[in-house]
Order: C-alpha cells, then structure tokens, then sequence
C-alpha cells in the first residue's frame, strides 16, 4: 500500500471542509425490547417477556446519514416512512443528529420499517435474543409517493457535493425511482455512490458513478462464484464484469477480513488490506465503508485515497460491538498510526494539539490527565478509566526520564518514558501519550486545552497545576478517588527495591 495515499488523506482530514450530501435510500429504526424472561407462559410452552426498557437506533440508510454527519457532512435524506410511530421516533432522533429530514416522505399505506429484537434477561442477568419481527413493505411506492420524492431529491440537490445510494432491497430503490435519482444527478455533475442490495440484477445501478458490494453481493450479481480465500486476480474479474455491467468509473469490492480491491478501468487494481483487529462485528461496517469513500470523494481525494479512507473508517467500526458512526478524528488517528507518524500511543506535542483541536471541532470532549506511570499498577489503571469515561478522548502527559530524575531522585525511573509511553499507549483508555521535559505539565496543558483535567485524590486542597487556564477555557478539574494500597513505591516496596530519594 503506497504510503503517499496516508499521506494524502492526512493531509486532506487536516484541512477538511464541511461537505453537503444526499442519502437515498431504504430507512429503517432497530428497536431493542428489553425485559425479564423468568416464566413460560400458562397457555403454550413459550417464554413470556416482561417489557422493562426499548431503545432505538437508526438503521440502514439512516446509519449511513448518522456515519457521514460524523465525518462533518451537511446531510439531507431522501426516503420514505410511513405514518406511524416508529417513523416519528425516527425522524426525531435524525433531527437531533442536525440532519435534514424534510426529504422523508410519508407514506400512510406502508409501515415504516423495524427491525424489533426481543431481548430477555434470564435471572436477571443472562441477555439472550428471543425473537426479531420484521415489519416492513418491499413495494415500490406509489407512482405519487414516487413523484413526491422525485421532488425532494431536487430540492436536496441543492449545495450538495455527492450523492450516496443505500439499497436494501425495501422498495424504494426500485429502478424508476433510481433511474431518476442518477438522471438528476448527472445532469448536475454530482458523482453516485451506491451500496447495492443483496439481488440478483444490479441493472437498476446502472450510470452510477461508482458502487461498493461486498464480495457475496458481486457474486449474486455477476454469476461468477469465487473461493471463499480469492486471490486478487479472482476479485479483479468480479469487478471487470461489474465495470461493463454498469458503465461506471470505479468499483470498491469490500472483502471482510481481506480488506478491499479498488478497481478503475486503465488503473492497475489496487489491493486495500485490513488491520487485524481485538474485537471484530461487521454490524454496520458497509454503511461506514461508504460514508468514508464519499467524504473522500467530497473532499477531491483520489478513488485510490478515497477507498483507503473507507477501509479505514470501516475497520474502526468492526472493533465496536454494535453500530456506532465513527468521528473523523479517530479515522485521523488511525491514518497517522499506520503512517508511523505515531509510535504505539506516543505523539508529539504538536499532534497532540493538533488531535486535540480537531476533536473539540467535533463537538467532543478532550481528557487530559499526567504523571510518571513508572511502574504500571492497578491505581493507575483505575485513574485512566475513570479519566476516559469523563469525555471523548484522552490525552496523557508523560514526565520525560530527567523530569522522573528530578522529582522521585536518581533511582528512577525504573523504565524509560519511551518503554512507560508505549504501555500506556497499549491502553484501552488512553488515546495517545505526550512525554514533557518541565517539572509541570502546564504549557502541554496549554496546547492541548482540555474539557476536563483530572488528578488524583490526593490533590483535594492543592494546588492543581493548569486549573486557572483550563477553567478560563470553560473546562474543570476532577478528582479521582485513589485506589487505597496501590502505588509504584508500595510494589517497589514488595520487590525489595528502594528507589526513593
């Protein structure tokens, strides 16, 4: 993988600009149903739920609209709901995101579509599925409802910089309402992406600009059937056949675990390969693929650049359980981590501050907690998690080897910041690790700015070095509990070892 495509999208994320696009596509709300499971029922030999607790979450095309809102798009959607109240529940939680519902059309004779899982607890503490209904409509709208968002998509057009397609096969992606859709669009100059349905016949993609299937999605569609371990050469003929199928200008075949293939025609294919990764669900993991090709897009990146941003944003997606939209400046992170312009956890002052910014302009809360973290205990842990919890992103102040020397004498420390930095980086909880050479952290705690600045308990009625300048910045200081026995001169202590001045 050409290091220069980190680079550009490094580059391109540094000097982002807030982008417009248009979603289209099937919407739907999941709903958990929650509840204890602790008797069957007296009439039938089935398990009886006692409802405790629903919660929603957006789903298909309204995952993908929430995954570009993260990545600072201006979304306007273009979909259909029906007059129900899973449709307002829906809509609600969209506008909350600041995306522009006014392209939701309702339509009174068809359900909005729910994914509803019963999910119950067995002696009050087992979660186990019992059950998923599905109520939904795979018609295609009325010849009015279809004029109706033909409208809409018109109007949406408006200031947008790209369009996206979420197909899953629902009804509303039938082929006169696509064929409409990449009409309009071309005639603007504005690119389509699209994220095929799992069917037989891509037909109603054709004039797309580019699409984005799975492997499994190609194979239905193109009749060619691969081993389940294809090589390139494999892939690559999936999408040839897809390019001539389509007329389109690029295919990006996401292949799971393998990553993805670019393919333009008169480009050499380009082989996109993953991450591993500690925690893998692929739940949503298509619908972040392409929010990160059409920012890319957006943004004038290249296919090539484009694809890479995508595979990244999708493989921070798969080490989350569940759906969750991935916010811009961890697919920054994640970019200068396999640049090697991050070392484990460890940044330079100036992309500390850097990351910092970035994540306040997002609307998310920067941590910032120091110390020396010679020898790794439980306290510090502890201290760490409960700091993460406090906001979106923490930051560590690490003392250099000569401040450790300075302030705990000439024994220590007992590892080196470079060896403290990368287990601390290794760290769930921490974000990344700045070493400082002062005896105080106050002109990182400057750079930085963080929303909350933490210490220990044992700082209640001491002076905190950074309060006045981050409390001036609308932040606060907390104080975390200590963890009683746990310290680095307590385990020194056990050790036999006396490294204090």
């Amino acid at each position: 993988m050409p290091a220069s495509l980190l680079h550009e999208i490094i580059s391109a994320i540094e000097s982002w600009k807030p982008f417009g696009v248009v979603v289209v596509g099937d919407f739907m709300l999941d709903e958990l149903v929650l509840g204890d499971a602790e008797r069957l029922s007296a009439d039938a030999p089935v398990p009886v739920l006692r409802v405790r607790e629903r919660r929603h979450t957006p789903g298909g095309a309204a995952n993908l609209a929430l995954d570009l809102a993260a990545m600072n798009a201006c979304v306007r959607v273009v979909g259909i709901v029906g007059d129900d109240g899973s449709g307002r529940v829906l809509r609600s939680i969209l506008e909350d995101a600041g995306i522009d519902c006014k392209g939701l059309v309702v339509d009174p004779d068809r359900p909005t579509t729910t994914k509803r899982n019963l999910v119950g607890l067995a002696q009050q503490r087992h979660p186990q599925k019992m059950f998923r209904l599905d109520e939904e409509s795979r018609d295609p709208p009325s010849d009015s409802v279809r004029e109706e968002l033909s409208r809409a998509f018109g109007r949406a057009l408006d200031g947008s910089a790209v369009v996206c397609i979420e197909d899953y096969d629902k009804g509303v992606c039938c082929a006169p309402m696509l064929a409409e859709v990449i009409e309009q669009s071309n005639a603007r100059g504005l690119e389509v992406l699209v994220d095929p349905a799992s069917i037989d016949d891509f037909s109603r993609y054709r004039g797309a600009t580019a699409i984005t299937p799975n492997r499994n999605e190609a194979e239905r569609a193109t009749g060619m059937k691969t081993c389940a371990e294809a090589t390139a050469s494999q892939n690559v003929l999936l999408a040839e056949r897809l390019v001539v199928m389509l007329d389109c200008q690029a295919v990006a075949l996401t292949l799971d675990r393998h990553g993805a293939l670019l393919y333009e025609p008169g480009h050499e294919p380009l082989s996109v390969p993953t991450v591993a990764r500690e925690v893998y669900d692929v739940t949503g993991a298509g619908d972040m693929f392409l929010a990160g090709f059409a920012a890319g897009r957006a943004q004038g990146l290249s296919w090539a650049a484009s694809t890479r941003l995508a595979n990244l944003a999708a493989g921070l997606e798969v080490e989350i359980f569940g759906v969750q939209p991935i916010p811009l400046d961890r697919v920054l992170i994640a970019a200068r981590r396999e640049a090697g312009q991050i070392d484990g956890g460890l940044m330079s002052l100036r992309l500390a501050a850097e990351h910092a910014r970035h994540v306040r302009q997002s609307g998310r809360k920067v941590v910032f907690t120091n110390g020396c973290f010679d020898v790794l205990h439980a306290g510090h842990v502890a201290l760490l998690e409960h700091a993460r919890s406090l906001g979106d992103e923490l930051i560590v102040g690490l003392n250099s080897d000569d401040s450790v020397r300075r302030l705990k004498g000439e024994g220590r420390p007992v590892n080196s910041h470079q060896d403290r930095a990368r287990v601390l980086g290794a760290l769930r909880a921490v974000d990344g690790v700045v070493v400082f050479e002062d005896d105080t952290p106050l002109e990182l705690i400057k750079a930085i700015n963080p929303a909350v600045l933490v210490k220990g308990g044992d700082y209640a009625g001491r002076e905190v070095v950074g309060r006045e300048c981050v409390e001036a910045s609308g932040g606060r200081v907390e104080l975390v509990e200590l963890v009683e026995g746990r310290s680095t001169t307590g385990t020194l202590a056990k050790l036999g070892v006396s490294r204090e001045p």
